[in-house]
């Protein structure tokens, strides 16, 4: 049967409007994520038979995916959620990412940052190239809002977790929970900050940096305030590697396909409690009771 060699731009951009990743599509079709990603990104021909199972899954007629049209848009919305109270570091609700920077976020993870083209992230967010440099004047400035946005997040989250405890142990396995629960709930945004930070230009990598170093530097002050009097050198290298089992979840995670809410809850309160028994494995069996 003949591949239709159009389709890649609408598959993307009817996946999106339906709220699935990438990942999610691929797993509902039986494909993997890189055959999917080389669908949207026109390097692999469409099936009539595939076309229409995406379109089923997807909610659209086949003819909506090979000619997609985009509604006009105003302008981005803020790229990010308004401040929320300290009390809600467990809460994760979507992203008001504008349409580039959400394109963006799948594209870099697709390609990676050097192989990823802004023709390929404008395609994706159903907008023109004029567009998309009216609001985003360079690859590199879309890289940056997106580490500045995951950053600023994740050093909120985990400083209201740790200031909200009222016991040194409840402290360090609130801000390894909140950790955890980022890199989860928020996991293409972390996998960025992990990968794509090498990729940042001066001067914002100094600064994006800073803000990390603070976010490990509540870790290493809580884990110092709970560390049995044997740790005493080595403290450096158990906060190390405390902060290293949560950064490694992104990978994994999506490997045991998309978690719900509950699942990701219990999870990051195991790694918070693997924590404590890391620094104090004699520590009381109730002294820190998961949420």
């Amino acid at each position: 049967m003949p591949e239709q060699p159009v389709g890649g731009a609408g598959v993307r951009l009817a996946r999106r409007r339906a709220g699935l990743t990438l990942r999610q599509l691929a797993a509902d079709l039986g494909v993997s994520a890189g055959t999917m990603s080389a669908i949207e990104n026109g390097k692999v021909g469409l099936t009539v038979d595939r076309l229409q199972r995406i379109a089923q899954r997807l909610g659209v007629t086949a003819g909506e995916l090979l000619e997609p049209t985009a509604p006009p848009r105003p302008g981005p919305p803020p790229v990010g959620p308004p401040p929320s109270p300290a009390s809600s570091w467990r809460e994760f609700g979507p992203l008001a990412l504008d349409p580039v920077l959400g394109s963006a976020v799948e594209v870099f993870n697709e390609t990676g940052y050097h192989g990823a083209t802004m023709r390929v992230i404008a395609t994706g967010a159903g907008i023109s190239i004029a567009g998309m440099y009216h609001h985003h004047p360079s690859k590199q400035l879309l890289l940056v809002a997106l580490l500045d946005l995951a950053l600023a997040d994740l050093h909120r989250r985990v400083t209201a977790a740790h200031d909200e405890a009222d016991a040194p142990a409840r402290a360090l396995a609130n801000a390894v929970e909140a950790l955890a629960l980022f890199h989860l709930e928020r996991a293409e945004l972390a996998h960025l900050v992990l990968t794509e930070m090498r990729s940042v230009e001066e001067p914002h990598r100094t600064r994006l940096a800073g803000v990390r170093r603070r976010v490990q530097d509540v870790l290493d002050a809580a884990a110092a305030r709970v560390a049995g009097p044997g740790a005493g050198d080595d403290l450096p290298t158990v906060t190390r590697a405390i902060t290293t089992m949560c950064l490694a979840l992104p990978y994994w995670s999506h490997e045991a396909g998309p978690r719900g809410p509950a699942d990701a809850a219990r999870l990051a309160a195991r790694y918070a409690a693997l924590a404590l028994d890391m620094l104090r494995p004699d520590r009381p069996e109730a002294e820190v009771q998961p949420y």
